[in-house]
């Protein structure tokens, strides 16, 4: 016997949005109104660990840096598909052996690729 879901099963999950969508904006809004409003130019100051702040802070980075930190981050990411396999690894068996190494294989080729294409050389 199939169940069928009505819209009164699904009450309680849009309560709950409701009441945090709800507190979300109380909060802010009594944040607004209720908080101090004494601007001052020491206080709109930047603070770092005590010390004056000195020259412009938005200096820009080189693209090389944003490009090692994203490819470190794809990287990091595909290493955590292999922990499932991992953990089932008598379950799944030689499929499982076949699919993990064409797994890393395509990690390899993106490797090689970026390798081939100077991404991580810091001069120039």
């Amino acid at each position: 016997m199939g169940s069928t879901n009505t819209p009164h099963d699904y009450l309680p999950i849009v309560l709950m949005f409701l009441v945090a969508l709800g507190f979300v904006v109380t909060t802010m809004l009594a944040t607004h109104y209720l908080g101090p409003k004494r601007k001052t130019k020491i206080k709109l100051d930047s603070f770092e660990c005590g010390i004056e702040a000195q020259g412009n802070a938005r200096l820009p980075f080189s693209v090389k840096y944003f490009l090692v930190a994203i490819l470190f981050v794809l990287f990091d990411v595909e290493v955590i598909f292999m922990y499932p396999w991992a953990v089932n690894f008598k379950e799944l068996g030689m499929l499982g052996v076949i699919e993990v190494f064409s797994f890393v294989a395509l990690l390899l080729v993106g490797f090689y690729y970026m390798i081939a294409k100077k991404a991580l050389r810091w001069e120039d």
